[in-house]
């Protein structure tokens, strides 16, 4: 009975891949990008040409030409401005004054050798700048050169020896083995071998144990002033007065 229900040859069975109609989704019109516009464009489809429209340009705020609104000085002409005679009040000019010497400045009675005939006359001075710096050599400044010796110029010099010290090497007393001599050895102490002799050390001054207290000498003691041994004249002293109306402290002692 199941197999009249379908014509041909066509039965019920799984899909052999994943359609559209297995999802959810509105369809597929969402996943084909457009064909109209610039952006997201299909790239399978040939794109035209996209243009924009640009506002109106902005005017300048300055315009360069003056116009005929502005009124022209009629003072300039086609040659340049037209000045005639001005004048302006201005300050003194000050002047650089120059101090120039007076009458009293001069000393004609001076001028005596200059303008007559005066005998010569002559000063000593100090030695002057330019002979201290003349590096002229003088007649001390050249040496001849020695005609002794071996340093000659100009002759023939005898053989000359000098006489050297002796070498301390290779001579008779060059010890070459490097040994000791008597003179290496330290002299041992006799105190070592021998009775030692008593030594005897000098020190410092002692000093005896005593009392260091400043002790009144003879002129801290006056003895004139002493009235225990001795008989004095009576001493009157001031005391304190009392009133005869006071009553007198009376302190009971038990």
């Amino acid at each position: 009975m199941a197999e009249e229900v379908w014509v041909g040859t066509w039965r019920p069975h799984r899909p052999r891949g994943p359609i559209m109609a297995l999802y959810s989704s509105p369809g597929p019109k969402y996943l084909i990008p457009p064909t109209t516009g610039f952006v997201k464009h299909t790239p399978t489809k040939q794109r035209a040409p996209a243009y924009s429209f640009r506002g109106a340009p902005m005017l300048l705020a300055e315009n360069c030409s003056p116009g005929p609104r502005y009124s022209v000085n009629p003072k300039i002409l086609r040659t340049g401005k037209d000045y005639g005679p001005s004048f302006s009040i201005l300050g003194r000019y000050c002047a650089k004054t120059m101090l120039t010497p007076g009458p009293g400045d001069y000393f004609p009675e001076k001028s005596t050798k200059h303008v007559f005939d005066s005998a010569p006359s002559h000063s000593i001075s100090a030695r002057t700048k330019t002979f201290r710096v003349d590096s002229t050599p003088g007649p001390a400044a050249y040496m001849l050169p020695v005609v002794m010796g071996p340093h000659t110029v100009g002759k023939v010099s005898q053989p000359s020896f000098s006489i050297k010290g002796r070498s301390k090497l290779g001579s008779f007393s060059d010890d070459l083995h490097k040994t000791p001599g008597p003179a290496a050895y330290r002299q041992t102490d006799v105190q070592v071998t021998r009775f030692k002799a008593p030594q005897y050390t000098m020190a410092a001054r002692v000093e005896p144990p005593g009392d260091k207290t400043l002790k009144p000498g003879p002129g801290a003691h006056s003895p004139e002033k002493v009235t225990m041994t001795k008989p004095s004249a009576p001493v009157v002293s001031f005391g304190i007065k009392h009133s005869d109306y006071m009553t007198p402290l009376v302190v009971d002692v038990e």
